[in-house]
């Protein structure tokens, strides 16, 4: 039993993110931590990083950007109610990620079109995206 608890002190980032379901696949994780998606402490990470438990990353999957604080480790995914207890997002996390929701669902970009943008638009749009196509 005490190596099992060896083992389970020694788990690698990606497969801690996989096994909290931030991600399907290891593979997944791996390529995430890799193109800078995961940061602790402001760094980028490596996929062997060895979490600990009270660390804080901020990890991004999709449109979301959470900020977790791991509270358990465990290199075996289970179900999403027993993957949920190995970490908690922090407060502000949660804030940030449900405004942005909100915007999105909202439409808050801005620029409204039926179809074909017209010429106003269009320029509100590359000012929005910072490009110089006009």
């Amino acid at each position: 039993m005490a190596h099992k608890q060896e083992e389970e002190d020694k788990v690698r980032l990606d497969k801690w993110l996989w096994a909290a379901r931030f991600y399907k696949t290891r593979a997944l994780a791996k390529a995430a931590i890799e193109s800078g998606k995961v940061h602790h402490r402001g760094e980028r990470c490596k996929p062997g990083k060895e979490p600990r438990v009270g660390d804080e990353y901020q990890i991004r999957a999709g449109f979301d950007e959470r900020t977790v604080v791991v509270q358990a480790l465990s290199i075996v995914r289970r179900g999403a109610p027993e993957a949920q207890t190995l970490y908690t997002e922090t407060e502000a996390s949660i804030a940030k990620r449900e405004a942005a929701a909100a915007q999105r669902k909202a439409g808050a970009l801005g620029v409204s079109t039926d179809g074909k943008p017209t010429k106003k638009q269009r320029r509100d749009l590359f000012k929005f995206h910072g490009s110089s196509h006009e």
